[in-house]
Parts: C-alpha cells; structure tokens; sequence
C-alpha cells in the first residue's frame, strides 16, 4: 500500500508559567489572563492551521526555583518545547538555563533590565531605552535632579538602578538614596525608607518595588503626607494592577514609563480592553504587562501558522521580524535582538485607578537592550 500522509489534528500544546500564588499575583494573575484571553480568541477563530492550541499551565507560586523546576517538567515530561511566562527577571533568570540546554523558546512579556540576548528567548516587554530613557528625561525637565531610589531586592531593580544612575550622572544629576527590601517585606518595613526620604528631600522617588510591595510603598508615601505634584514616585513597574491594589487615591498623581496603559486611545485596544473585561469582569484593568501576554501569543500563532511545526529552530526564524498590530500600537520582533519594538509612553495616575498619558513616541520604539546607541550608559558594573 503506498504511503499516507494523514494531515494531523493533534492540539498544540504550550507551556504556561505566571504565579497565581505568592507575593508576584498581583501582577502574574493578570498575565495568566492575557495569555488565556488570547489562546481563547484564536481557538474561537479556529485554531493555528485547525488545530487549537492547549496551555499546559503551572502555578510557581512566585518562587524562581520553582520556575525553573516546572519549565523542566513541561519539557522533559510534558513534552513541551515552547513557554509563556516569568515576570521577575530572577525567574526568568531560572528558567534560561533550562531552555537553552534543552532548545526550547520562552517568551517573556515582562519589562527587563537590558543586557542580555538569548537565542532562546522572545522579549515582548520593554528593555531599558524604551522606558527609562524617556522617564528619566521627563522627571529631569519637570520636577529636579535628585533622586532617591527605592526598590525590591533582587536583579531587576539593582540593575535598572545601575542604568538609571549612569542615565542621571549624564544629565549633572545626583542620587541622594538608594534603598532595597525584601521580595516579602511588609507595610512596616517602609517606615523608615519614608523618613530618610523626608530628611534626604530628594525631587523625585524613583521605585522599582515590585510584588505587593508596592502597594505599600505608596501607602507609606500618603500616611506621611508627602506631596506627588512636588515629590512624585516615579516607575516603571507600577501599573494599573497594583494602584488598584492600593487604592485609586493612594496612587493618584504618581508616575509610571510604560509601552501601555489601558488609557490608550485607538478602536484596537478600546475593543481588547472590552474583550478583556467581558471577561475577566468590568472590575479589572488591562495593563502593561496583561498586553504583551496577549500580544505574544498572536505573534507566536502569527509564526506557527507559517512554521507548522514547535521545533524551535524553524519557528523561531519565522517569529523574528514578524509584526502585529497590537493594543499599543504596531509592533515587530527585531530580527537582531529578538526583542520586540515598542511604543514609549509616561502616564500621571488620576483618581480613577488608570493613567493619563501625558507623553509618547510618535511611533514603536527600536529595542536596544545593550543600549549601545547611548554612551557610558552601556558600561555594564564589573
């Protein structure tokens, strides 16, 4: 009998790894439910070359160790070769080695610290010169040049500290105090970082505070009585999840550089931010980090449909330079870097619980995560 090639339905199957537990839900929850969001909207729409796509999903509980435990089970055992997930840098950090020892592809929709470039990775959130950059100029022209940084104990924020530093010292400006808490700090803990913040009166509070943390951080800030029109906190890592944490009014008039906030105008996001609260309930805010969990998984369909295959080789040369028009704005994946261009913007928090955009690019910003366009910014600590 001569051969037959019987065309397979067989679902694809995918790796999903964001906390739903632990210290890191706030945000990772959130995450979760981009990704869902997006897997449901394209098997709706029949699938990746009519077969659906099936997310094998673990909880890692906001510990890196685990994520880097489960990524191995969903390769070794799960046979799976493709991964959505991490927020924090330390995860993803846990999850790189598994990865590029077993040639699998994680796509990491988180804003990094820069200064790395993996063949087995996708970046989808934004690296240093599409954040930092624009809110560092921006808090220099309107409020002063001395900053007191305040941040969470671990890769990320010491080295977007590092960045923002070397970013400052350019610019003739001056960090008057820098501060690291724990991942698991509590409300207390942040009493005494307030009043060297009073006694130091830096112009701007520059945070990369994650997790619960953050909410409070900003608490501290407004049981003090400190003022954000003179004094605002500044950051990068505070989106709508967290000032919804908080409190509209805890974070009113506070500063984040993002590529997204749900404010964005355009009838793309207006109809994603609907999908989403049909959802997820009218209660929830898309963010930064729920965005390009979305955005990636269309990019990655976009891939696989022309690839029709998982293995990593094929489908990653497919994904690099693809473009989609996402809630943003359009994006591409940098064919050099695998990091994706995206849009600048810097919001001011109103009392609504979501962000009044007051600056952003005319266009998608080009990833530059070793910031090689820009100087001694790229003197990496020895």
């Amino acid at each position: 009998m001569p051969n037959v090639v019987h065309k397979t339905s067989a679902p694809w199957r995918i790796g999903v790894l964001f906390s739903r537990t632990g210290f890191m839900s706030v945000i990772e929850e959130t995450q979760l439910q981009g990704t869902l969001l997006a897997i449901e909207e394209i098997n709706s729409a029949g699938g990746v070359n009519g077969r659906e796509l099936v997310p094998v999903v673990y909880d890692p509980g906001s510990e890196s160790v685990a994520c880097g435990h489960f990524a191995k089970r969903l390769m070794i055992e799960d046979d799976v070769s493709t991964i959505f997930g991490c927020y924090t840098s330390s995860s993803r950090k846990a999850v790189l080695p598994v990865v590029e020892r077993l040639n699998g592809l994680l796509w990491y929709p988180t804003l990094y610290e820069g200064f790395e470039a993996s063949p087995n990775v996708i970046y989808t959130g934004a690296a240093p010169n599409q954040n930092s950059l624009a809110l560092c100029r921006y808090l220099i022209d309107n409020y002063g040049s001395r900053f007191y940084f305040v941040g969470s104990d671990y890769i990320y924020p010491r080295e977007s500290n590092r960045v923002m530093r070397e970013l400052l010292k350019e610019n003739g400006s001056s960090v008057v105090g820098e501060q690291y808490l724990s991942l698991r700090a509590r409300p207390q803990d942040f009493l005494p970082i307030i009043q060297d913040i009073r006694r130091t009166q830096p112009d701007v509070i520059f945070s990369t505070v994650v997790g619960g943390g953050t909410a409070y951080l900003y608490q501290a800030y407004k049981d003090a009585g400190l003022d954000p029109r003179k004094m605002p906190i500044a950051s990068l890592t505070t989106t709508e999840a967290e000032i919804c944490a908080m409190g509209f009014d805890v974070g009113e008039g506070h500063i984040t550089a993002a590529s997204y906030f749900q404010g964005v105008a355009g009838q793309a996001n207006a109809s994603f931010v609907a999908r989403y609260k049909k959802r997820f309930g009218d209660d929830g805010s898309t963010n930064m980090c729920v965005e390009a969990s979305y955005f990636q998984l269309y990019l990655f369909a976009k891939a696989l449909e022309q690839a029709n295959t998982l293995d990593t080789e094929v489908l990653r040369s497919m994904v690099l330079g693809t473009s989609f028009d996402a809630p943003q704005g359009a994006v591409t994946v940098d064919p050099t870097s695998g990091h994706t261009n995206l849009w600048t913007r810097i919001g001011r928090a109103n009392g609504r619980g979501q962000f009044d955009i007051i600056n952003q690019s005319q266009t998608a910003v080009h990833a530059d995560p070793f910031l090689i366009g820009y100087g001694r910014a790229t003197a990496q600590a020895g």
